[in-house]
């Protein structure tokens, strides 16, 4: 596990405040929230503290006397190289440039793991993605949740948490319903059959080629109108939409641990005493006084956090979406016991997120009661990542339809056009909460000038190039790192350095999309370095096997950091 340096420069300013304090230089305070951040501009320095303007109100002194008093206080060494205090009140820090170098062994020491910190402690969370119904083909919008969550529960993991993917089954409810009898009718029309298309039916091709396909592998067998043949029926087209699915999320390269069936909330448990988990999370909501019933239905009482109540089973006595939704997060809590769930929404769920949020409360402080959950805080690590939409372009052309079939571009569609590393790098480089433009012009140039996939993947294959070329002239990574005393050295040593900091602030809040930034920015340190100095130099053999070291580094920090993004990292290209 990587050390996050800048606890230890956080450290380093606590004890210099206490010893400030000791000596009669700050007057005693209670302690003191002490923030240290990378400065924007790299001439102030490696890192900075604007705990002098937090306390410079609380002992009445001027911000810039009270950071001068910390700064007399921090001493030099082995770690900080010089202290700066600067307008208005700012602690500048310096590290050394010794130690920075070291830390090229570190990072040759974890080839596998540099960048990993145990923020998490081994804290178990789920983190729940795409989970869309499975009566369609996944669209393209349905990529930028899956990589949004893959990519971050890779992150989690970096971060030290034991991470659980999951994708939610909606195999139950009026959509799977209205699948069925839309599938019913195309094989029956398949063979011949006068049959109609439900009323809010699904009219996609697919559907016409998923019957077509039943049909060619089983024959006639589920043309009888009876129940059971109708049950069957519909059962197979799920598995085959679900197995659709699962190929094309394979072809992103997303796989799941649990794939959890929503129909299962409904059957009985041994565990709840033969009750479901559906009617366990309802009795402890009506026990609880959560609901009230209304117009012939059952509502929860969300009024308290939410604009309104909602309904959670219909006057008919069928549960609604967000009844089992109730369900599902009790499961999650009570009965499996994460200590954090990270559902991942596309924005049009906005509006189910503080009622989520409340009924999770409310049935899990319930079971805690009841002793059918632990001791942690009711619900409290429920979170939700909420992304925007994604729009195709070709260029400056707008794209809506498949070529293929004049639909919605599929999912699969834009894998195969421009490969899964570009769709998962280009689904990652805006923000979830900003809508993204796809360009699908750029995603399929090999320029790596213009695409930033080549560009990062070429700066890692180059890498590769180097350490081969050493190799032919018989010179391997070694040598003193004390030998790498230019800029453009300790730049990239510099930009290595940031990426346990950088998973830190990922997983802290949840923006696994800021791996594109620091993959393109490690990238060109690295191409800066390589452009200013000779590698592999005959001439001087020690200079070069240091600086083999450093470039072995690089690539294990760019195949690190395309790792944690399921982008590849080619040693050739």
């Amino acid at each position: 596990m990587a050390q996050l340096v800048r606890d230890d420069v956080r450290a380093a300013i606590a004890a210099a405040l206490d010893d400030a304090q000791a000596r009669g230089a700050l007057p005693r305070l209670p302690g003191a929230e002490i923030a240290v951040e990378r400065p924007q501009k790299p001439e102030h320095g490696d890192y900075a503290s604007s705990v002098a303007l937090r306390l410079a109100g609380t002992v009445k002194r001027r911000p810039l006397d009270v950071a001068q008093a910390i700064a007399d206080s921090l001493p030099t060494g082995a770690l900080i190289a010089a202290v700066e205090v600067a307008p208005p009140g700012f602690i500048n820090l310096r590290l050394a440039p010794d130690w920075k170098r070291a830390q090229v062994e570190a990072i040759l020491a974890a080839p596998d793991s540099w960048g990993a910190i145990d923020l998490g402690a081994g804290q178990r969370v789920q983190v729940e993605f795409v989970s869309a119904n499975p009566t369609g083909p996944l669209q393209v919008g349905n990529g930028r949740g899956a990589v949004l969550g893959d990519v971050l529960a890779g992150v989690l993991e970096a971060a030290g948490y034991e991470v659980e993917r999951e994708y939610y089954v909606n195999d139950a409810g009026a959509q799977v319903r209205i699948f069925g009898e839309t599938l019913e009718a195309r094989y029956a029309q398949h063979f011949g059959r006068a049959a109609e298309v439900p009323a809010g039916g699904y009219q996609g091709r697919y559907m016409l080629e998923l019957a077509e396909a039943i049909a060619a592998d089983r024959g006639e067998e589920f043309l009888s109108l009876d129940e059971p043949a109708r049950d069957a029926l519909g059962a197979e087209g799920l598995r085959r939409m679900l197995d659709q699915i699962r190929g094309d999320l394979a072809l992103l390269g997303v796989e799941f641990d649990v794939w959890f069936s929503e129909a299962s909330l409904l059957a009985p448990r041994d565990a709840l005493d033969g009750r479901s988990a559906y009617e366990t999370a309802m009795t402890y909501l009506r026990d609880g006084g959560h609901v009230v019933e209304k117009e012939g239905a059952v509502w929860f009482a969300s009024s308290a956090r939410d604009d309104k109540d909602n309904v959670i089973v219909r006057s008919s006595g069928e549960p609604t979406y967000f009844a089992t939704d109730i369900a599902y997060h009790f499961d999650k809590f009570a009965l499996r016991g994460f200590d954090r769930v990270i559902d991942v929404w596309g924005a049009d769920h906005q509006g189910h997120v503080a009622r989520t949020k409340a009924a999770t409360a409310a049935v899990t402080a319930a079971a805690r009661e009841d002793g059918d959950a632990d001791d942690r805080p009711p619900g409290d690590g429920l979170e939700m990542l909420l992304y925007q939409l994604v729009h195709l372009r070709r260029g400056d052309e707008r794209v809506r339809m498949s070529k293929r079939t004049g639909e919605l571009v599929t999912l699969r569609e834009l894998v195969e056009e421009v490969g899964r590393d570009v769709t998962r790098y280009f689904m990652l480089q805006r923000s979830a909460d900003a809508q993204m433009d796809f360009d699908l012009e750029l995603a399929t140039s090999q320029d790596p000038k213009q695409n930033p996939v080549s560009y990062v993947q070429y700066a890692h294959a180059r890498c590769a190039s180097i350490l081969r070329n050493g190799a032919k002239e018989g010179l391997q990574p070694g040598g003193d790192v004390q030998a790498l005393t230019g800029p453009t050295e300790l730049a990239l040593i510099d930009a290595m350095l940031r990426l346990p900091e950088l998973v830190e602030m990922m997983a802290t809040k949840l923006e696994p999309h800021h791996l594109t930034g620091y993959a393109l920015e490690l990238a060109q340190d690295f191409t800066q370095f390589y452009g200013a100095c000779r590698v592999v130099n005959g001439e001087e053999p020690d200079l070069s096997r240091a600086r083999l070291k450093l470039t072995r580094a690089a690539q294990i920090a760019l195949a690190r950091t395309l790792g944690l993004m399921g982008v590849s990292a080619p040693d050739e290209m």
